[in-house]
């Protein structure tokens, strides 16, 4: 048992150049297990360039011991094997939950072992003797399916989870110039990064951005809201299943970290995991080994862990509520992120970033706003933070206009302030910001209305309500 990396060359001829810059396969680790040394030799000489790793075996038995040590993406498996062959392993496998695809490879087989190895679990069968081509062509076709498994299924989480805010961070002021320089290094290395911050300050634009700028950054992304996963299922998630472990386990299924092979895991609201969950996962954290639901077997990780609160951690493990040492381990690179009421300079800049960004797509006319609608938006605390800001920029250019009488229903916390920083009554700051709209257009009360984001009945009903002409 070995194992080859890419540092051997490829075989010369047709599989060097072009063609194997364009056959590769990163992050993928592969197994060969062939009791033929030759065959071993030939597959693992041409793979090795292509992957991140090809690892080889020259009986079942010594394959299982592979399995234990290493995260495998690929078994290239010969059917005839000393001992235990290799369909009937193939099968094992299966039943113990092991998801990645299998290429059997055998010099005699007849129908019926092609349809039994397929029945078993096969992803290909080729028969010996073969070209190199047969085997590039079938391993890429395992990598492509793959992929766009590992996509689709990233791609269904990211399209459901709520709060998801795309594009880049924003904000030239000192705290975010700040974030931004401990973002950078900590990209840099592969510790574990912990991001606290209210809700809504851009808590996963910065783990995109870390993962963004690592050396991961071809690897996957997978986002995980821990709050919105049920406590029943969520080790499931995580750490994926075998087939049988629960009721309605009709088969075997990868988890979150299987997903997130070669690149960033990214655990967001993780002080809502359960505390029997979170040893778990301190476990799989410093072995960087997981063991999904209901199997024996442990299954190596390659995963970068970023994760995120809105809660201060310190608290919660006073309160017993977040395990001291799950803390500590998560707590190697820690970043706080400001609140907007803190960096109220980047409020313009912000407001031309999103209006740019979503006014093409609601097909909408750009927002500009005024002198009198700038110093709201610099007054107001902002207790969604930017995400509320964003939401106000998306209602307005769906209104054609700003739409501050959102912000009115917002709870006492959503407080604005005066000049000298001093709370001001709601009801006040009401009056004087319809007033001075009212005053920016001359009394034109049809103009005020829809700058205000209400009807002109509503305008008129105030103003009455004032004893106002």
């Amino acid at each position: 048992m070995s194992t080859t990396t890419a540092s051997i060359p490829s075989p010369a001829g047709p599989l060097a150049g072009a063609e194997r810059a364009s056959e590769s396969w990163p992050f993928w680790n592969i197994l060969v297990v062939d009791d033929e040394q030759g065959m071993r030799n030939f597959l693992c000489k041409a793979l090795a360039p292509r992957c991140h790793a090809v690892m080889e075996a020259g009986s079942a038995e010594q394959g299982e011991a592979v399995l234990r040590a290493h995260h495998i993406d690929l078994i290239i498996l010969d059917i005839s094997l000393p001992g235990k062959n290799g369909v009937a392993w193939l099968k094992e496998l299966r039943e113990h939950g092991f998801t990645g695809d299998v290429i059997l490879i055998t010099a005699f087989a007849d129908l019926d072992t092609a349809i039994e190895a397929l029945r078993a679990g096969a992803s290909d069968f080729i028969l010996k003797p073969f070209r190199m081509p047969q085997i590039l062509t079938a391993v890429r076709h395992c990598w492509e399916r793959s992929r766009l498994t590992r996509e689709n299924y990233i791609l269904r989480r990211s399209q459901s989870a709520e709060g998801i805010q795309r594009g880049g961070l924003v904000g030239s002021s000192g705290a975010m110039e700040q974030l931004w320089q401990a973002v950078r290094r900590a990209a840099a290395v592969h510790s574990t990064v912990l991001l606290q911050g209210e809700s809504g300050t851009g808590k996963e634009l910065v783990a995109r951005a870390l993962h963004a700028l690592s050396a991961r950054a071809q690897g996957p992304f997978v986002p995980v809201n821990c709050a919105s996963m049920s406590p029943e299922l969520i080790e499931s998630e995580l750490f994926g299943h075998a087939k049988g472990a629960f009721t309605g386990a009709t088969r075997a299924r990868d988890g979150l970290f299987h997903y997130a092979q070669g690149g960033t895991l990214f655990l967001d609201e993780v002080a809502e995991l359960p505390l029997a969950l979170q040893a778990t996962l301190l476990r799989a954290l410093e072995d960087l080994k997981i063991r999904p639901v209901g199997s024996e077997r442990l299954v190596p990780v390659n995963v970068r862990i970023v994760a995120a609160t809105n809660r201060q951690l310190a608290g919660e493990v006073a309160a017993g509520r977040f395990r001291k040492d799950l803390y500590y381990r998560l707590q190697v690179l820690e970043l706080t992120l400001p609140p907007l009421r803190e960096h109220k300079e980047d409020i313009p800049e912000l407001a031309a970033h999103f209006t740019a960004q979503l006014a093409p797509a609601l097909g909408a006319d750009p927002l500009v706003l005024t002198e009198t609608e700038r110093s709201f938006l610099m007054r107001y605390d902002w207790p969604g933070n930017v995400r509320e800001l964003r939401n106000l920029i998306e209602r307005s250019l769906i209104l054609g206009a700003l739409n501050v009488s959102a912000l009115y229903a917002q709870p006492p916390a959503a407080r604005l302030t005066s000049a000298a920083g001093q709370p001001t009554d709601l009801h006040t700051l009401e009056k004087q910001h319809i007033l001075s709209v009212l005053d920016s257009v001359q009394g034109d009360k049809t103009r005020a209305a829809q700058l205000l984001g209400i009807s002109r009945r509503t305008l008129e009903r105030r103003v009455a309500e004032w004893a106002l002409p």
